[in-house]
């Protein structure tokens, strides 16, 4: 059923508001009209991209659950967290985070992705790494998107040990086990 503008503005609104990741692809889709049509009408209405509704819904959702660093410097996009248990984060790989020769990602940028998530994690008001037992996989290029999930293995009076693995369209590419201090360590 074609709506005249107004109309399908209204109804993308509401849909972006029930689902703010929804792609441009599925809304065109929805509403039987371009890809073009809808990026035009988010313009109009001020709705930012999927990248940054993600973005945004994730600073929201996280920022108050976060407690060992700000959410924004988290390296990627924190997109799932489970305080002392779980977490996942999303990298993109762009131009300045690879080698211009080969357009391989440098292995700090997937470290730090690891890292930071893996503080991020932690249940506690201060966490910084011990010591990092890492091991890339395979190189990883400019465009692909990294996905880290960290997994929480052991909690001890004083440290925690994180796990984190990070995928290339579900290709391990990175692996890296952290020994985590926890900040009531700090204080005695």
């Amino acid at each position: 059923m074609k709506r005249n503008k107004k109309e399908r503005q209204t109804l993308l609104i509401e849909t972006i508001k029930e689902n703010p990741f929804i792609t441009d692809e599925d809304l065109a889709d929805h509403f039987s009209v371009s890809v073009q049509t809808i990026r035009l009408d988010r313009l109009e209405l001020s709705i930012p991209e999927l990248r940054e509704r993600i973005k945004n819904v994730a600073e929201k959702t996280f920022e108050d659950e976060v407690r060992s660093l700000p959410i924004d410097e988290v390296i990627g996009e924190m997109i799932d967290i489970q305080l002392d248990q779980t977490a996942i984060s999303i990298f993109d790989v762009k131009a300045d985070h690879v080698f211009k020769r080969n357009q391989i990602a440098r292995g700090h940028h997937l470290f730090a992705q690891a890292n930071s998530l893996a503080v991020a994690v932690i249940n506690d008001e201060l966490a910084l790494t011990a010591k990092a037992n890492i091991h890339f996989t395979r190189s990883v290029k400019q465009g692909e998107r990294v996905i880290a999930k960290a997994r929480v293995v052991s909690i001890e009076k004083d440290r925690t040990r994180v796990e984190v693995q990070s995928y290339v369209n579900n290709e391990c590419v990175f692996k890296g086990e952290f020994d985590m201090y926890r900040s009531h360590m700090m204080e005695q």
